[in-house]
């Protein structure tokens, strides 16, 4: 069975909102930093599940998100959007996840990224990883 997800990359200036995702071993990627974003449920195109989880994860969704890319391997569907984080991080709510930072692409890049809350060092997830040499896409793009 595919799954069809749906993430966002968030920018203010020249970092990215990035999620420290919770420890549960049933999730992907537990205890590492990804993108918010989450699961189409049935019916749901990936807009509309991502305006979704991002409200159900910060309390927040930008009133434009724009289709980036898409990947699709044996497993899931990714669909990747971006768009401008236009609120303090003060004015987002972490209602899920461990911790949420504004890294730059070198901060991404290094493959390692300090939580304030944890007090150390967590590494991406696979999938933020993937899209690493893909940033220079989006620096083109703006």
């Amino acid at each position: 069975m595919t799954v069809e997800v749906a993430l966002a990359m968030l920018r203010q200036q020249d970092r990215w909102l990035l999620q420290l995702r919770d420890e549960n071993p049933r999730i992907v990627a537990p205890g590492c930093w990804g993108l918010f974003g989450g699961h189409l449920e049935p019916g749901e195109n990936a807009l509309t599940a991502l305006r979704r989880e991002l409200n159900e994860e910060i309390g927040w969704c930008p009133e434009r998100l724009n289709a980036w890319f898409q990947h699709q391997d044996e497993q899931r569907i990714v669909h990747v959007f971006t768009g401008k984080l236009t609120v303090s991080m003060q004015q987002l709510q972490l209602l899920e996840g461990q911790d949420m930072v504004l890294a730059s692409t070198e901060q991404i890049r290094s493959g390692r990224i300090w939580s304030s809350r944890l007090n150390q060092e967590r590494p991406l997830a696979s999938a933020l990883a993937m899209l690493v040499a893909r940033l220079d896409e989006i620096d083109q793009a703006d």
